[in-house]
């Protein structure tokens, strides 16, 4: 197929384009490089069968360009950094709402068969069902990252709906591996650099998710998409997340253990009865059922997916 991964230099994006790829894909890539980098792809610039677009999907008309005669897009473009929402709404309306709105007006007058789209567990906020599942609702985001992302949701289906291409949207849970330049594993190795005999922690340590490697994530997306486009659903949903989670002081454990250090663990505390930071999801963990009745199962669970990438990040394997 000819595919078009927006956001394809960044972290998610650029383990998928080597996938995609690797399968003997068409792969062509829009990204701003605001948040991801060409070294990441790197070993593809020189294929016939890769095409890089530097570009920023907030200018409609490079959109455009970019979904000229592909089949499928992977809308992977996005601000990824959740706590950004309480400093600067704006840019997170511009970099997840806007750019999301630009694609699906260039997909009105295109060829292009099938959208998907990365969501985020963040949309369904605080839930009282733990595991979540996809059709738990009403969804009542605590961030404007989540809001953002459904408010992206309800514009894809709204189009797919009326302009007759069909949509599949994944909700994630937290993602992890090499590559990755933000979150909880990254910002815990970059503190014990910089002072390791002390290590402060956001929020009071009790903060619980699942988490998923990058590897998993990918082959779930592949997988979960064959199937959709067997099945005749216009747009369907499908969770992408781990059956365990770990807190976040096992997390600090993990990291300290691989880097060799016994830090202080100063707990700042948080807001909100713990949290990280206003609009941290205290506890999440998604249902991932439906996805694995597709016959998809991630190889790792939480605590092996953040051992695993604390040793990437650390240049261990």
């Amino acid at each position: 197929m000819r595919i078009l991964v927006t956001g394809g230099a960044g972290f998610i994006g650029s383990h998928l384009v080597d996938r995609l790829m690797e399968l003997g894909h068409d792969v062509r890539v829009l990204d701003d490089l605001s948040a991801g980098s060409l070294e990441n792809l790197r070993q593809w610039l020189g294929s016939e069968r890769f095409e890089f677009i530097e570009g920023d999907m907030r200018n409609l008309n490079v959109v455009r360009e970019a979904v000229e005669g592909v089949d499928v897009v992977f809308h992977l473009a996005a601000n990824p950094e959740v706590r950004i929402g309480s400093q600067s709404p704006e840019l997170l309306y511009e970099t997840n709402v806007l750019i999301t709105y630009n694609l699906l007006e260039a997909l009105k007058g295109s060829d292009v068969e099938y959208l998907v789209f990365t969501s985020s567990s963040t949309v369904y906020g605080e839930v009282s069902v733990i595991p979540t599942p996809e059709d738990y609702g009403p969804l009542k985001p605590i961030s404007v990252y989540g809001g953002a992302k459904l408010a992206a949701e309800a514009m894809i289906s709204g189009y797919a709906h009326t302009f007759d291409f069909r949509a599949l949207v994944f909700r994630l849970a937290n993602i992890i591996g090499k590559r990755s330049n933000h979150g909880v594993i990254y910002d815990f190795i970059n503190k014990l650099r910089r002072t390791p005999e002390r290590l402060e922690i956001l929020g009071d340590g009790t903060q619980r998710k699942s988490y998923l490697h990058v590897s998993d994530t990918v082959e779930g997306m592949l997988h979960v998409f064959e199937h959709f486009r067997k099945g005749s659903d216009i747009v369907d949903y499908y969770n992408l997340g781990n059956d365990d989670w770990i807190t976040v002081r096992e997390i600090a454990e993990i990291v300290s253990e691989e880097m060799g250090l016994n830090p202080e663990f100063v707990f700042t505390g948080g807001v909100d009865g713990g949290r990280g930071w206003k609009g941290d999801v205290k506890f999440m963990r998604l249902s991932i059922e439906k996805a694995k009745k597709t016959g998809w199962r991630p190889r790792l669970n939480s605590y092996e997916a953040v051992r695993k990438t604390v040793r990437e990040l650390l240049g261990l394997e």
